[in-house]
C-alpha cells in the first residue's frame, strides 16, 4: 500500500513542489519513496512494503524504458497474470504485484484494466506517446484525485498532497459541502474544492501532453448480468475460495478487525479454513455506553478460534481526542462516526501488523441492510415524497424546515441539486433490475466508495496499515448483485445465501442470533460542560459563521440539551470546522497530535 502523486505539464515542467506533496503522503508509505522525471511528467511514490519487500520499490519501469508506473494497492491475481504475461514474452524486473499492470499495459494496452483483480489507483506514463493513464479499481477501494489547469494535470492519492502541488488553495464547492451535510459525504466526483475531482470508481482518465483527452468507465455495476444458479452455495464456495486465497498473498502477517458481526466472523472462519494459524484479531466496544456493540460475541469467537486477541474499550475523551486525526486523515469531507473506532483499531494494529482483513462490503454485496427490505407500499410512498430514486437514499439528513434554519445562503442556493448524482445513477440502471438490485447498486456506486471505503482506507493508512476487504472484490460484488433477490433477503433477514454458505464451516448458531449492530455513542459525549464548551467554540468559529446560521446552530445545541439526540449533527459542524482549519486556513502537513478538538479550535 502506498501513496502516489504526479504532474503532467502542458508546458514547462515545474517540480519544486513535488517533495512537499510526497511528504504529505508519508503516512501512506513510511518504508521508502521514489520519483521519476521524464519529459513533461513528474511522478512521486511513497511505499508501504507488503510484497517483494526488498525489490518492489517504485516507480517501476518497463525493460524497454517506454513505460513508467506508480501504483497504490494490491493486485490479487498477480501470480496468475505474471505466468500468463511471462508466457507471452514479458520480462519482469521485480517481484512486485503491481508490475503486472506495467507489463500488461505494454502487451494489452487499456485492456489490462479488464484483467487485473484488486484494489488499486495508478498513474502509468507512456513516454513515447506523451500520455499518462490514471485509473482506479472497480469499487473505489483506493483513492485518486485530479485537477486540470492551464499548465497541466495534477493528481494524487489524497487531497492534502494535491493541495501541496498547487500554487494556491482553490475555492470551496458549496454542492459538495451540502452533500456532506445531507448525505454524510460528497457524491460521485465532487470534492470540497472547486476544480478538484475524484477519479471515479472503475474510471480511467487519459492525459496527453498535459491535457485530459478522454475519460471512460472500465467497470460499471450496470454491466452485471442476472444469472440463474442451479447450486448457488457451491458456486459461491468456489468463488470465495479463489478470492480469499488470493487476498491471503502477502510477505508479512495479516490480522483481522473482528467486530462480532456476520462479515468479520466469516473472514475469521476463512482465515482458519485456508491455513492461517497465528491469527491476530482486534476488537473495540463501548461497554458503558447507551448503545450496543457485539464485543462479547467477538471475544467469544476469538476464544473459540484461539486467536491472539486485543480489545479496546475507549471512553469519550479517548475518542474525541482522535477526532482531529480522523478529520486530517480523511481530508475529503466525510462524517461517518465509525471512523473514530476504525482509527483507534488501526493505531492498535499498527504496533504489530502491516495488513488486516476487514468486513466492508458484505452488506452491500449480499443485501444485509434493513433498508433493503422495504415493502412495495413503503417504496411507493417514499418515491412520491422523494422522486427519482424510489425514495431510497435521497431524503437527506435535514428535513422539514431544518435546512432553512441551519444552512447559510451559499448552501441553501444548492437546493435539491445535491440529489442529482443519486438520481442520475438510479435512472441509469437496467429497467429489468429489481428495486433491491437498484438499491444495492446505488450503495455500491456511492455510499461504499464515497464513505465506507474512505473511512477504511484513510483511517488505516493514517497509521501505515493496509486494509484488505474480500467482500469488495469485483467478482464477489458482481455475484452478489446478480444473484436472485430471494437468495439474498426476505422481509425478516438479510445475507441469507452468505449465512447459508458460511454455516458449512462456521458455528451455525452464530448466524441465527439477532443482529445487534455496532453503534458509536456520539450523543453520550455531548452533555453538560462539554456541550457548553462546544457551543462556545461553534458560535465563535469563522468557518461555521460563514456557512451556517447562528440560530440553527443554537437550535441544535438546545435539542441536544433537551433530548440528547442532536449529537451527530453537532459533530458534523465540529468536523467541518476542524477540516476548514486543516485544509483551508492552512494546509496541515502531518497527522496532528492526539488532542482535545475543542481546545485546538480555541487556539
Amino acid at each position: 500500500m502506498c501513496g502516489i502523486v504526479g504532474f503532467a505539464a502542458s508546458g514547462r515542467l515545474q517540480t519544486e513542489r513535488l517533495p512537499l506533496a510526497m511528504a504529505a503522503l508519508q503516512h501512506r508509505g513510511p518504508d521508502g519513496q521514489g520519483e521519476s522525471i521524464e519529459g513533461q511528467v513528474a511522478l512521486g511514490h511513497t511505499r508501504l512494503s507488503i510484497i517483494d519487500l526488498e525489490g518492489g520499490a517504485q516507480p517501476l519501469r518497463s525493460p524497454c524504458g517506454r513505460f513508467v508506473l506508480i501504483a497504490n494497492g494490491e493486485i490479487y491475481n498477480h501470480v496468475e497474470l505474471r505466468q500468463e504475461l511471462s508466457a507471452l514474452g514479458a520480462q519482469f524486473l521485480s517481484g512486485s504485484d503491481c508490475e503486472v499492470i506495467l507489463q500488461g499495459y505494454a502487451l494489452w494496452g487499456r485492456d489490462v484494466l479488464k484483467r487485473v483483480e484488486g484494489m488499486y489507483a495508478f498513474a502509468l506514463q507512456d513516454i513515447q506517446q506523451g500520455e499518462v493513464l490514471l485509473a482506479r479499481d472497480p469499487l473505489g477501494m483506493k483513492p485518486l484525485y485530479w485537477t486540470e489547469s492551464a499548465d497541466g494535470v495534477r493528481f494524487a492519492s489524497e487531497l492534502k498532497a494535491l493541495l501541496a502541488l498547487l500554487p494556491s488553495t482553490p475555492g470551496l464547492n458549496p454542492l459538495a459541502i451540502r452533500q456532506y451535510i445531507e448525505a454524510q459525504h460528497p457524491l460521485s466526483d465532487n470534492t470540497p474544492f472547486e476544480g478538484i475531482r475524484r477519479v471515479l470508481a472503475g474510471e480511467a482518465v487519459m492525459i496527453r501532453h498535459g491535457r485530459c483527452e478522454e475519460q471512460w468507465r472500465h467497470w460499471r455495476a450496470e454491466q452485471v448480468e442476472v444469472v440463474s444458479e442451479s447450486d448457488p452455495v457451491s458456486t459461491l464456495d468456489d468463488l470465495m475460495e479463489t478470492v480469499f486465497t488470493q487476498h491471503q498473498r502477502s510477505d508479512v502477517p495479516i490480522g483481522l478487525f473482528l467486530s462480532g458481526g456476520v462479515d468479520s466472523t466469516i473472514l475469521l472462519g476463512l482465515m482458519r479454513r485456508y491455513g492461517m494459524q497465528e491469527i491476530h484479531t482486534f476488537s473495540l466496544g463501548f461497554p458503558d455506553s447507551s448503545v450496543g456493540d457485539e464485543l462479547d460475541v467477538a471475544t467469544g469467537l476469538a476464544t473459540h478460534f484461539g486467536t491472539h486477541h486485543r480489545v479496546i474499550t475507549p471512553g469519550a475523551d479517548d475518542m474525541l481526542s482522535r477526532l482531529p486525526q480522523v478529520v486530517w486523515a480523511a481530508d475529503d469531507l466525510m462524517r461517518d462516526p465509525a471512523s473514530l473506532p476504525t482509527l483507534l483499531l488501526a493505531e492498535e494494529a499498527s504496533q504489530s501488523m502491516k495488513v488486516v482483513f476487514s468486513g466492508e462490503g458484505g452488506d452491500e454485496s449480499f443485501a444485509g441492510y434493513g433498508r433493503y427490505r422495504t415493502g412495495a407500499m413503503e417504496r411507493v410512498l417514499k418515491s412520491i415524497a422523494f422522486p427519482g430514486t424510489g425514495g431510497f437514499r435521497s431524503r437527506g439528513d435535514l428535513r422539514g424546515g431544518a435546512a432553512r434554519q441551519l444552512l447559510g445562503d451559499k448552501l441553501m442556493q444548492v437546493g435539491r441539486a445535491w440529489r442529482g448524482d443519486l438520481i442520475e445513477s438510479w435512472q441509469s440502471y437496467p429497467a429489468a433490475w429489481t428495486p433491491l438490485q437498484k438499491m444495492q447498486a446505488l450503495d455500491l456506486q456511492h455510499a461504499l466508495p464515497d464513505n465506507l471505503l474512505v473511512k477504511a482506507d484513510r483511517m488505516l493508512m493514517a497509521h501505515g496499515v493496509e486494509g484488505r476487504m474480500p467482500f469488495v472484490d469485483r467478482r464477489v460484488v458482481s455475484w452478489g448483485l446478480a444473484a436472485a433477490d430471494a437468495l439474498k433477503c426476505d422481509r425478516r433477514e438479510g445475507k441469507k445465501i452468505l449465512k447459508s454458505w458460511a454455516s458449512g464451516f462456521m458455528p451455525a448458531e452464530h448466524f441465527a442470533a439477532k443482529k445487534r449492530g455496532f453503534y458509536v455513542p456520539v450523543n453520550d459525549w455531548w452533555r453538560a460542560d462539554r456541550l457548553e464548551v462546544l457551543g462556545r467554540v461553534l458560535s465563535g468559529n469563522e468557518a461555521i459563521r460563514e456557512w451556517f446560521k447562528p440560530a440553527g446552530v443554537e437550535a441544535l445545541l438546545a435539542e441536544q440539551r433537551r433530548s440528547q439526540r442532536a449529537g451527530r449533527q453537532l459533530m458534523t459542524l465540529l468536523q467541518f470546522a476542524l477540516w476548514h482549519r486543516f485544509f483551508v486556513e492552512s494546509v496541515t502537513p502531518a497527522l496532528p497530535e492526539v488532542t482535545d478538538p475543542l481546545a485546538l479550535l480555541s487556539r
